[in-house]
């Protein structure tokens, strides 16, 4: 089939190379314009702008799609379908119906649970038992559109959204493969209407740990946020980033180190500090960890 790829964060890569590998004619790859970054302030191109040019593929980087001259160049591509993975852009009614068979998004949850720009980081945080993947016909409205194909996957107990994301990232990759081979037998169905819930993007004021709360919920808070943008909590002076944990054994006052390998007290239960990353050091396992900085038992978080 004739593809346009829109897309342009690491997630999105994986389904950039399986369309290729599966055969399909990509016009354009459309992403994200590059951004400053670095100590330097240097345009750098998205993760799939790059990989797009590491293809032979032409980029398109619109800081809009509202216009009519942008509309016009998608329109004049002919596409039989547009594939959409996190691309960041509304797309305008004009885009949506432009090629042959609309626009599929690939969209990181189970729909209509967890619409909306953090849905992987959404279900690990709130202790969801599994997610999954949903090729979904793109309509006008915020992951609204009618489902193709759905494949669920459990969370692993210590899993965090990082992980998760290249699990999904993959899965997506092999379903839209499978959507597009099927795509004129494919009965798109409409969500329920019950059980709609929205992932809100992620605000760094989440980010520090309540160890009040229950160890259910700061261990699902810590997996959520790791790699990005991190739980932290303070030990002594220093803020340190909290990127892996599991639920433990034990008792105290909340934020209380209760033994010798990070065990942590919270407002009920506790839970165990697997990695750990202090400002401007990478990111360390607990045990390492600890051979720089003591925590002796009886230290409060």
């Amino acid at each position: 089939m004739r593809v346009i790829f829109m897309g342009t964060p690491d997630f999105s890569v994986p389904v950039l190379e399986a369309l290729v590998v599966a055969g399909h004619e990509i016009p354009a790859v459309y992403c994200q314009p590059p951004r400053p970054a670095g100590r330097g302030k240097k345009e750098r191109p998205s993760p799939v702008q790059a990989r797009a040019c590491d293809l032979g593929l032409e980029v398109r980087h619109p800081a809009s799609l509202k216009g009519d001259d942008e509309q016009a160049a998608f329109a004049a591509l002919r596409a039989d379908v547009a594939v959409v993975v996190a691309y960041g852009l509304i797309l305008p009614r004009p885009i949506l119906e432009a090629p042959r068979h609309g626009c599929l998004n690939i969209h990181a949850s189970l729909l209509p649970r967890w619409r909306g720009a953090a849905p992987i980081q959404r279900a690990v945080m709130a202790g969801d038992a599994e997610t999954g993947i949903c090729i979904m016909q793109m309509a006008p409205g915020l992951d609204t559109g009618p489902v193709l194909l759905r494949e669920a996957t459990p969370i692993g107990a210590e899993e965090t959204a990082g992980d998760l994301h290249d699990r999904l990232s993959r899965m997506g990759a092999r379903l839209i493969v499978e959507a597009l081979e099927r795509l004129d037998s494919l009965h798109p169905q409409p969500q329920p209407e019950a059980g709609v819930t929205y992932a809100d993007k992620i605000d760094k004021a989440e980010a520090r740990i309540d160890w009040t709360r229950p160890a259910a919920e700061v261990d699902a808070r810590i997996r959520g946020l790791s790699p990005f943008p991190g739980a932290w909590c303070e030990i002594g002076e220093d803020r340190v980033k909290i990127l892996a944990s599991r639920r433990a054994e034990g008792q105290g006052a909340p934020g209380e180190v209760l033994d010798d390998n990070l065990t942590v007290a919270c407002g009920e239960g506790a839970v165990q500090l697997l990695r750990l990353q202090r400002a401007g050091r990478a990111p360390q396992s607990a045990e390492d960890f600890l051979r720089g900085m003591a925590v002796p038992a009886g230290t409060r978080l």
